[in-house]
């Protein structure tokens, strides 16, 4: 079987990947610019066993993941797991922010979803067996100041998962997302100590969660153990919410 993972070359999306190649997926690695992360993360799926390939794709450009899905097909097989993990970030206030910021965070974050699913949700139909899994975020669920753009994104993610998930249950194919809160990635890291202080007091674990945490809750939500989950968002936070 195979799992594509959007943004899979760092982070979050390398966790996800290495941890589906450990349960025997053949991996399909997307990445935009840096072809040697990318690289790294096959190699690393590789030692697991299985085959993993590299994608270069802007994944918010429909004819880019349309030509990507196609190789896809021609060297791996079908997508039998989707994982819509790509994401971006342009932080500002909402005074501040510019057309730019607000287009290239909602399409790398939310059309990237549409472009990917609508891709494969006809091959998933024919053979009536799919996983589609979004990557969605806390601050989709609790808006955050200075992020209109990424929140309204992420949030919609939500909106397309509990639809999508009407809409082809009755073939077999679950959709769900999961909504991280702070995890350790190169994005966290470079934070302000005095933000990462009052996160961690929100924080009813009073830690950050890792990459691999997540991939895990995918790993879960990829197998058949969760056949009978679908339309749901799984919330990675510590308990940030409570």
């Amino acid at each position: 079987m195979t799992a594509l993972v959007t943004g899979s070359s760092r982070g979050i999306g390398r966790a996800i990947a290495i941890e589906l190649s450990n349960c025997g997926f053949n991996v399909a690695i997307n990445y935009c610019g840096n072809e040697q992360a990318a690289q790294q993360t096959a190699e690393k799926c590789i030692q697991n066993g299985i085959c993993a390939e590299i994608f270069q794709c802007d994944v918010s450009d429909f004819n880019a993941c349309r030509q990507m899905i196609e190789n896809i097909e021609k060297r791996l097989g079908a997508v039998d797991v989707l994982v819509n993990n790509a994401g971006i970030t342009a932080d500002t206030l909402l005074m501040r922010m510019s057309e730019e910021q607000f287009d290239n965070v909602y399409f790398t974050n939310l059309k990237s979803v549409y472009n990917l699913s609508k891709l494969v949700i006809t091959a998933m139909i024919k053979r009536r067996y799919g996983r589609i899994i979004n990557i969605s975020s806390v601050a989709g669920l609790y808006g955050n100041i200075g992020q209109v753009n990424y929140s309204s994104a992420k949030a919609g993610i939500i909106g397309f998962t509990k639809a999508l998930a009407k809409e082809v249950g009755q073939r077999g194919i679950t959709v769900n997302a999961v909504a991280p809160g702070f995890i350790e990635t190169d994005m966290t890291q470079s934070l302000p100590e005095t933000f990462k202080t009052a996160a961690l007091s929100a924080i009813a674990l009073k830690r950050f969660g890792t990459p691999e945490e997540v991939a895990k809750a995918v790993a879960f939500l990829a197998s058949d153990d969760a056949s009978y989950i679908t339309g749901q968002t799984i919330e990675i936070s510590g308990g940030i919410s409570i």
